[in-house]
């Protein structure tokens, strides 16, 4: 049985799928394949992703391909309560709510495990740790399943070093049609309209730190270059480093970027790259926020520590008053900036990701006995299929080579 927070929100739900489904023609395509060939006929897929609309309406591509689908969230302030209602009318198992308390939100996920998954989606390793911890029962059942985000696949390949890994996992976040689109152009666009919906507040003339530079950094900071800001950049690879002095952006350390940032986006994965050597220099009135998948990038204990109170002075704005007087601001609680206070990614992003999602717990269904515990590439026939399905709903056409050129080419290999 499923755990919402209000099945009567399922009219509203309805509609915000109905408008991605209209703009995400490559799952749409996909779909139409699931449909004619049940790829997943009898078995079960257990999903852990934002749930929103666009996550929502993977879920109807994958049981339209004949599983049996339980959805739940992976961050408590990204799901939408309308949409999970919406996802019950449809017949999909759901065990999510916005702001659930830690152990609820916890429980649930777990919920979403119970009944007996054959595959799984998943966002952070949250289910894959579950599995591998709490619920090791289910692990013979399991074929294996495909991974979203750098930092589940950060701890996937630890889990294959140490062999603990019990099963295949496809690195999606690491195809070509994900760091490329979803990455860059999906957290640059999708963390600025988090920021200015949450904020209502200009960002032309002001100076934005972006701390990390992988292919979501370069995102943020095209994005905020476009808005009118002074960006800043700071890394930890010298090689990303001097890539973004080549993009146009001024390098530094975050000790010295602190005094001088208005708005700060991180974007690591790791922790405590904003703490309290840094809070001290930052301006009165400076803007935090983080696009990493956990909330440990800005370390708030410390924040706390330096304050004298805290407030919400906004939604989704929290006021740091530190004792010297100065006022720092906390977006989202150090949460995904972009899905916490936003929406999201844009659909047609979302759908070329989703499309690789689906065709990857496809492939793994299909070869899971031949994988073995690893985790793998998107196959590159894959990448090229999603993106050939892109150009087809965009109309557009491109070159193939002729035999001569295949035949050149092919005499240098």
């Amino acid at each position: 049985m499923s755990v919402i927070k209000d099945i009567k929100l399922a009219p509203e739900g309805h509609l915000k799928i109905d408008w991605v489904k209209e703009n995400m023609p490559v799952l749409n395509r996909i779909r139409e394949k699931f449909e004619q060939e049940k790829p997943f006929a009898g078995l079960k897929v257990a999903i852990s992703l934002h749930l929103e609309a666009k996550t929502a309406y993977l879920a109807k591509v994958v049981q339209a391909g004949g599983a049996e689908v339980a959805i739940t969230g992976s961050n408590p302030l990204s799901t939408q309560d309308d949409v999970c209602a919406a996802l019950v009318e449809d017949g999909i198992h759901v065990y999510s709510m916005y702001n659930p308390e830690p152990e609820l939100y916890h429980n649930l996920m777990v919920k979403a495990l119970d009944f007996g998954p054959d595959l799984i989606i998943d966002d952070g390793g949250d289910l894959v740790s579950i599995l591998h911890t709490e619920r090791r029962d289910l692990l013979p059942k399991i074929r294996g399943g495909a991974e979203e985000t750098t930092t589940g696949i950060v701890r996937l390949k630890s889990m294959e070093k140490s062999g603990e890994l019990q099963f295949p996992m496809v690195a999606v976040n690491d195809a070509f049609c994900k760091y490329l689109f979803d990455n860059r152009y999906g957290t640059g666009q999708s963390v600025w309209d988090g920021v200015n919906h949450t904020t209502n507040l200009v960002v032309a003339g002001k100076t934005v730190v972006v701390i990390g530079y992988g292919w979501c950094g370069k995102g943020v900071a095209m994005r905020a270059k476009g808005l009118g800001a002074n960006v800043i950049v700071t890394e930890i690879d010298a090689i990303k480093a001097t890539e973004a002095i080549m993009d146009g952006f001024q390098v530094m350390t975050m000790d010295d970027a602190a005094a001088v940032g208005d708005y700060f986006v991180t974007v690591t994965g790791n922790i405590n790259v904003i703490r309290g050597q840094h809070y001290k220099n930052m301006k009165n009135g400076a803007i935090m926020c983080n696009a990493g998948h956990f909330d440990i990038e800005i370390n708030k204990p410390e924040l706390e520590e330096m304050s004298i109170s805290k407030r919400r002075v906004r939604k989704d704005i929290e006021e740091y008053l530190l004792k010297d007087g100065r006022k720092l601001y906390l977006l989202a609680e150090g949460r995904l900036v972009n899905l916490a206070a936003g929406n999201g990614h844009p659909a047609e992003i979302m759908d070329m990701t989703f499309a690789l999602q689906a065709m990857s717990i496809k492939y793994i269904n299909d070869k899971y006995k031949e994988l073995g515990n690893l985790v793998l590439e998107v196959p590159y026939e894959l990448d090229k299929q999603v993106a050939s399905y892109k150009l087809d709903a965009l109309g557009v056409s491109i070159d193939k080579l002729t035999d001569e050129q295949a035949k050149y080419l092919d005499s240098w290999k």
